[in-house]
């Protein structure tokens, strides 16, 4: 047996070793066919739901290295989606040396659950990843949680929500990540509301109300066209006025949703790349082309 395999018993993986595909660049930024993960894995049990992640390694990835790691969240307004919709940037993300995972978590349309227990399975996600870096060859310390629309929005609620923890899981783990890459968010009380019937919950998981000194460095991206963007204003807003970092993507006369085709889904991902080597997470200049 090898030694990663060896690893894999030990902490309890099912299945073989990574396998390490070629993840070099360009690959077609296209989700009618998204670039296949490495391998997939079951983060969580609810109920009867079995939550996966899929795993992007870069090509020289090594079971004992200490790279920064992402972890993607799908929109679909908490209702809908699929964990295939940002294989693209993660696969990208992989080609330039991170760990990147798109993590697949409850929703209405499939599970009948509310915005609620999305965040905890968000939470439940960015947890695994620091509890299993050492296997993943992850550094713990530089996790990222990114996301588009209501995905965003739980990102969000992983870096800036207090509680909201899955009931079991080990507390001494932190499900904070170390930085928030969160295209067009939901970042205001207003849809979560009118989802729950209650601004009293919506309260607990609105990232606007939770701004704090000390929140991850943050990049938001928007649309001007789109409507959530006045909750990115505020949000820029109480984190300039408390120390922390955050900057805005601003993308003219796009709505909802523009990050998903191009140009904008290449030029997103330039502004990224740019705010991630800025932490130190990337090295050397976007390998993506940009229309």
């Amino acid at each position: 047996m090898t030694r990663l395999a060896a690893l894999a018993v030990m902490l309890g993986a099912s299945g073989p070793p990574f396998p390490i595909p070629d993840s070099r660049f360009p690959i077609p930024l296209s989700q009618d066919k998204p670039p296949a993960p490495a391998r997939e894995e079951v983060y969580k049990k609810a109920g009867s739901a079995e939550l996966k992640v899929h795993l992007y390694l870069p090509s020289d990835w090594k079971e004992d290295d200490r790279r920064p790691g992402i972890v993607f969240f799908f929109g679909g307004g908490w209702t809908q989606g699929t964990v295939t919709q940002f294989a693209p940037q993660a696969a990208y993300l992989a080609s330039r040396g991170m760990v990147a995972l798109c993590a697949d978590y409850r929703v209405k349309s499939r599970h009948d659950v509310t915005p609620v227990e999305c965040v905890e399975d968000a939470k439940s996600a960015v947890r695994w990843m620091r509890t299993h870096a050492a296997r993943l060859g992850v550094d713990p310390d530089r996790i990222v949680a990114a996301g588009g629309s209501a995905g965003g929005h739980i990102a969000a609620c992983t870096g800036i929500t207090p509680g909201g923890d899955a009931p079991g899981e080990d507390a001494s783990v932190s499900s904070r990540p170390d930085a928030l890459l969160l295209f067009n968010p939901v970042m205001d009380a207003g849809p979560l509301a009118q989802r729950l019937g209650s601004e009293e919950a919506a309260a607990r998981i609105t990232p606007n109300a939770h701004v704090a000194a000390g929140l991850p460095p943050a990049l938001l991206l928007y649309g001007t066209a789109d409507r959530l963007i006045e909750g990115a204003k505020e949000f820029l807003a109480k984190s300039k006025e408390l120390g922390n970092r955050a900057e805005l993507y601003t993308a003219d006369g796009q709505g909802h949703g523009f990050f998903n085709k191009p140009p904008w889904r290449e030029r997103t991902l330039v502004r990224a790349d740019e705010f991630l080597e800025s932490l130190g997470y990337l090295k050397g200049k976007p390998t993506v082309q940009a229309p």
